[in-house]
């Protein structure tokens, strides 16, 4: 789990440090710049990829859809971006998907977002564990 959207805040992270800590500094820019090429290489060297943003420290919740984004600008299909998101990242948590019997996981959008990964940031009812918390 990359968590680009934690990677985005490096420069900003390492201004501060560039006068007394170049090396840390520099390390931290080439992290950021070569952020997208290297999430890319380990998809194309067959490491899995799954979303996570690192949330509920310096960042807040609710970054999913932006992560989900970074990985379309690191070359991922829609596809495969939302599977990283959902049923990629469930199983291989160990979660069982939509099976009979099975308690249901599930996120509603107003538009199918295969069409627009932005829709993430927005869902329209979320049901957890078959309960409707949203």
């Amino acid at each position: 789990m990359p968590t680009l959207v934690n990677i985005d805040t490096f420069p900003s992270v390492a201004a501060p440090a560039k006068e007394r800590f170049p090396d840390y500094h520099r390390h931290m820019i080439d992290l950021y710049e070569r952020r997208l090429a290297t999430v890319a290489a380990a998809r194309d060297a067959g490491i899995p990829v799954y979303v996570g943003t690192d949330a509920g420290g310096a960042l807040p919740h609710g970054l999913v859809a932006t992560e989900v984004g970074w990985l379309r600008e690191a070359g991922f299909s829609t596809v495969e971006a939302l599977d990283a998101a959902s049923w990629g990242a469930r199983a291989w948590l160990g979660w069982p998907g939509l099976e009979e019997g099975e308690e249901a996981d599930l996120v509603v959008y107003e538009t199918d977002p295969r069409a627009d990964v932005a829709v993430l940031g927005a869902p329209t009812r979320v049901i957890l564990r078959g309960r409707v918390v949203r």
